[in-house]
């Protein structure tokens, strides 16, 4: 599954808003320990106990489930039954199921070759999503057929079975029915053994009316006339192959589709609303592109006969990875020819690629539970990045991975309330706590690092190795580990362990000496925290592989070793007293890197002239504004760097620079010179946007386009006086139909003029329908925006709890509103308001998040009172040395 957030575009804006670490080599630190008494205090250092958890009990399991379901799209309610072939294994006069929000109204179960025996009680334990069927006497070892009747709502959460408003091409207003079991959810369409390891094959048939596309997991094998009704027709899907009930899927409504073949022979659709089905184009090449290469490198072929991807109105995730039949939000799978930017198209395509990995690794080979979650999804995560850099090689794919997701997962995973890779899950509540960066980014940085440990050769063949072993079958993480560390004979999972199971990532830091022909480095290790050094009792250590360059080839590992021990010794051979030494090629190892003051000043020409590859540019600034926000440098000596990428022309570098200033315009927000920073900003980004201009050049590609909406965006933020009255100026012939916004432009026209407009701005812009799963990031974006928008933002959340809360309860979307919205905060008694407002309006699927929000407000509290004057003299002293114009 791909979370709506983790587009780049949006994650960037997301803002993990959270201070890294400090002074490495000092044992402690008092303003750390302060810290934590002040988390303490606020109850914020640990999470709640978890609630009381029991799996289904292992008496009686299924082997095929024979499903019919009849949904109503008028009353919004559905109707089922279910045949399910089941294996009783151990004697029982009772079958323990999950079921949630569904009536049953009869159900037996018949021994094979003999009479059925009814049901006489439903127990229904709602707490835990159970029931419980007695019978009259008892059920013996064997197989035999379990049959229910039940009844259910077509609801408005976007989970379950639910319903999808849309608009036909006349304006009518009407209904689909459409799935989205993952994780919990299949038991809210139809009583089942709602758990990952419990594998059967599925028998699906809907009864649907007439004028209706329906589809499911698998291809159509029959479609026939629905005897009790006329308008109604009953459509047969082939049975699949075994597997998890969080992947099956059925959707019911009315979509135009484009198709194709891949070289494979599998047939590929991209079902779209009517009369888009031009817009599905995109997406259909990708997908085609796609599934020939997952077949290349896993050497295993894709195992069903069909392939759909289809966009869902209302949706809560980015898309799902249902087998056979994948969902999308419809912005992440619709790619208009004339209206969609570089970016979404960019976004479709990592999507795209994330759920067909998914196909393989997910739905052939499930996790055995929900502890292993991060394997899925952290390894889709990394390699849809690989599928997009071999479709889309001109995307530079690679460099912004390290930002969208590397420094993403990098923000949460120091704080002191992150959590392990590997979580241990329970209660269906603590699932949806887990669909965040530390899995998605976090896990595919982690498998980033060990294939670059193990190189391509030996990682596929491992891949291979563990596909063929356990597919349709579960496995747990350190299946894969074992698989790996045959295929490379190296200490995978004593590595791994180390990344996996704590929480957390090592401070790397560095200092060199000149011995004759020779550069001795000496390395030591420290957990690198938030809001200050280590002060535990035993600091965690990791293995860490590390490479080593120089300005001799700065693009090839001069040395790589295996840190795994808290201080080492390193000699690298003729290195030459004027060549610098780089820890960390590519940003590919998942720490930070703290440089003696001489080992710094000789990477920082590296800068203004280029000669540091883009990423290790990208990952040498990243490096250095965490430090300092954890406080283990100055502010000022990161925005002394900062005016050295005055030369710098790629786009990922400068997406992370505006992300760094962004943080830093928000903490100041809270100040009275944060007209003084916006002035910083205008002056670092006001020569690339001399540069790019406001219209494409001849020969420009992909990440020039980029580049233009992320600059021009920044500018007109800041307030830049030609950047604002060139946007006002092509809004107005925008929206008088003069002269139609490209859609690369739109992004950062709209921004700037809603940013610095009036009433009338804003009226035009409000006539946008915005869909329910949107509304999260519209109210995030208020609160981005400005200090007053952040009030107004809380505040309205604390006036609509109730609205907001029964609207997106259960689900991540709830934790991303909270995050986005409070995040932003810089007073240590705004800690205090969010965690009491939250204690009396319990969220428990966003425990953890409030906890994450509480620390990152005081983290920004200290990080403002530590740095906020020598920031403000800075500002002053270089407005008073640069020339008046």
């Amino acid at each position: 599954m791909w979370l709506a957030a983790a587009a780049p575009s949006l994650a960037r804006r997301l803002l993990f808003l959270g201070p890294p670490p400090p002074p490495l080599l000092l044992l402690l630190f008092s303003r750390s320990s302060r810290r934590r008494r002040r988390l303490h205090s606020l109850g914020l250092a640990a999470m709640p106990e978890k609630r009381p958890f029991e799996r289904l009990p292992a008496d009686v399991s299924p082997i095929n489930y024979s499903l019919c379901l009849k949904p109503d799209l008028l009353d919004f309610t559905f109707e089922g039954k279910l045949e399910a072939a089941a294996q009783v294994r151990q004697a029982t006069n009772q079958i323990v199921m999950n079921c949630a929000d569904i009536d049953i109204i009869t159900a037996s179960y018949a021994p094979e070759g003999d009479e059925e025996i009814h049901a006489t009680g439903f127990n229904y334990q709602n707490e835990d999503e159970k029931v419980t069927l007695s019978f009259p006497s008892t059920l013996q070892t064997g197989t035999g057929t379990l049959k229910i009747d039940f009844v259910g709502e077509l609801n408005d959460k976007m989970k379950g079975f639910y319903r999808s408003k849309y608009t036909t091409p006349s304006g009518e207003v009407r209904y689909a029915a459409v799935t989205q079991f993952e994780a919990t959810d299949a038991r809210r369409a139809f009583p089942c053994w709602d758990e990952p390891a419990i594998k059967a094959t599925f028998d699906i048939s809907l009864v649907v009316p007439k004028d209706r596309v329906a589809l499911s997991n698998m291809n159509v094998i029959d479609r026939k006339p629905y005897p009790d009704d006329e308008n109604l027709v009953e459509v047969k899907f082939a049975r699949t192959p075994v597997m998890s009930t969080y992947l099956v899927a059925f959707v019911v409504g009315e979509y135009d589709f484009v198709e194709t073949r891949s070289k494979d022979g599998v047939c590929v659709r991209v079902y779209t609303p009517v009369g888009k089905a031009e817009q599905g184009k995109f997406a259909l090449e990708v997908a085609a592109k796609t599934l020939p290469f997952y077949k290349d490198y896993f050497n295993v072929p894709y195992p069903l006969p069909k392939i759909d991807l289809i966009a869902i109105a209302d949706f809560a995730a980015g898309a799902m990875e249902n087998w056979g039949l994948v969902t999308y939000r419809e912005t992440a799978l619709l790619i208009d020819p004339k209206n969609s930017c570089s970016s979404s198209r960019q976004w479709v395509a990592l999507v795209v690629g994330h759920e067909l990995a998914h196909q393989w690794f997910g739905n052939l080979v499930t996790m055995e539970w929900w502890t292993h979650l991060w394997l899925n999804e952290g390894f889709a995560s990394w390699i849809e990045y690989l599928c997009v850099d071999h479709c889309f090689p001109e995307y530079d794919i690679w460099t912004q991975f390290v930002s969208a997701d590397y420094t993403r997962a990098q923000e949460l995973d120091a704080l002191d309330n992150s959590h392990p890779i590997e979580v241990s899950v329970g209660h269906p509540s603590e699932v949806d706590e887990i669909f965040d960066a530390i899995s998605y980014s976090k896990g595919a940085s982690v498998i980033r690092m060990l294939h670059d440990y193990i190189g391509d050769k030996d990682f596929k063949k491992g891949m291979n190795m563990y596909l063929t072993k356990f597919q349709q079958k579960n496995a747990a993480t350190e299946d894969l580990w074992e698989s790996l560390e045959n295929a490379s004979g190296k200490p995978i999972a004593a590595v791994m362990n180390t990344w996996t199971k704590q929480m957390g990532f090592p401070l790397i830091y560095v200092e060199a000496e000149q011995v004759e022909d020779d550069r001795l480095l000496r390395l030591s290790q420290k957990k690198f925290c938030a809001g200050g050094s280590y002060v535990g009792e035993d600091c965690p250590q990791w293995m860490v592989p590390i490479t080593i360059s120089t300005s001799e080839d700065p693009n090839q590992a001069k040395l790589k070793i295996l840190m795994d021990k808290p201080e080492m010794n390193v000699v690298l051979k003729n290195v030459k007293p004027d060549q610098w030494v780089k820890l960390n090629l590519g940003t590919v190892g998942f720490y930070r890197t703290q440089y003696s003051s001489a080992m710094l000043e000789s990477l920082l020409p590296g800068i203004r002239d280029l000669s540091l590859p883009p990423v290790d540019r990208l990952g040498l600034q990243n490096d250095l504004f965490s430090l300092a926000r954890a406080g283990i440098i100055s502010t000022v000596e990161v925005l002394k760097v900062m005016e050295a990428f005055v030369n710098e022309p790629n786009y990922t570098v400068w997406s992370d620079l505006s992300c760094n200033l962004g943080i830093l315009s928000t903490l100041l927000s809270h100040t009275d010179f944060y007209e003084e920073i916006q002035e910083f900003v205008k002056d670092v980004f006001s020569p690339i946007g001399e540069r790019l201009g406001w219209d494409p050049k001849p020969g420009e590609g992909h990440l020039d386009a980029l580049l233009r909406g992320l600059v021009l965006g920044k500018l007109g933020k800041a307030g830049h006086k030609a950047t604002l009255e060139e946007a006002r100026r092509r809004f107005k012939d925008h929206v008088e139909g003069k002269q139609i916004l490209s859609a690369d432009l739109r992004s950062p026209v709209y921004l700037t003029v809603l940013k610095h407009g009036d009433g009338t701005t804003l009226d035009i812009m409000l006539k946008e329908e915005v869909r329910p799963q949107d509304t999260v990031s519209v109210i995030g974006g208020v609160a981005g925006g400005s200090k007053h928008g952040r009030k107004a933002a809380w505040k309205f959340i604390k006036d609509n709890w109730e609205e907001l809360y029964n609207r997106y309860q259960g689900g991540f979307l709830i934790s991303r509103l909270i995050k986005l919205s409070v995040e932003g905060f810089a007073v240590d008694k705004m800690a205090g308001e969010v965690k009491a407002f939250f204690e009396s309006h319990p969220a428990p699927s966003a425990e953890r998040t409030i906890q994450q929000c509480c620390e990152n407000i005081l983290l920004n509290a200290a990080w403002l009172k530590r740095d906020a004057e020598s920031i403000h003299q800075y500002l002053l002293q270089r407005k008073a040395s640069l020339p008046t114009v």
